[in-house]
C-alpha cells in the first residue's frame, strides 16, 4: 500500500485554491467505487481530503471545484456553510462543528502531488 499514484503537479494546485478529483477506489472486500479527493495548498504544503462533509456524506462543492471560503483560508461546505481548517480538516464553524474531514495521505515526488496509503483502480 505504499504505492504512489500521481494525482497532478505541483504547480497546477495554486495557493488558496482547491481542486477535486474523481478516482477508483478498491476497498479491503475488493469493492470498487468512485472516491471524490479533493487538494489544497497553503504555501508549500499540500493537504488532501475526501471530498464529503462530515455532517452528511455530500460532497464539499455544491459548484464543481468551488471548496475555499472568499478569502482563500477555509474550506468551506457549500450546503451547510461550514467551515474546516486546512491543517487538521477540523470543522470550527456549523452543523459538524468538531468532526473531521477524512485525511488523504499526499506524497510530493519530483514535482508531482501523488497518492499513497490506498488502493487505487487503474
Amino acid at each position: 500500500m505504499n504505492e504512489l499514484f500521481a494525482i497532478c503537479r505541483t504547480i497546477e494546485i495554486e495557493e488558496e485554491q482547491g481542486h477535486g478529483y474523481w478516482l477508483s477506489r478498491r476497498y479491503e472486500n475488493g469493492e470498487v467505487k468512485p472516491w471524490p479527493i479533493l487538494i489544497t495548498r497553503k504555501g508549500n504544503n499540500f493537504f488532501g481530503f475526501e471530498n464529503a462533509c462530515p455532517h452528511t456524506g455530500q460532497r464539499l462543492d455544491t459548484t464543481p471545484g468551488q471548496f475555499m471560503d472568499e478569502e482563500g483560508n477555509f474550506l468551506n461546505c457549500g450546503r451547510h456553510h461550514a467551515q474546516f481548517d486546512l491543517d487538521t480538516g477540523k470543522c470550527f464553524i456549523g452543523p459538524c462543528q468538531g468532526k473531521y474531514l477524512t485525511p488523504v495521505q499526499l506524497v510530493i515526488d519530483d514535482g508531482d502531488v501523488c497518492v499513497t496509503g490506498v488502493e487505487l483502480e487503474d
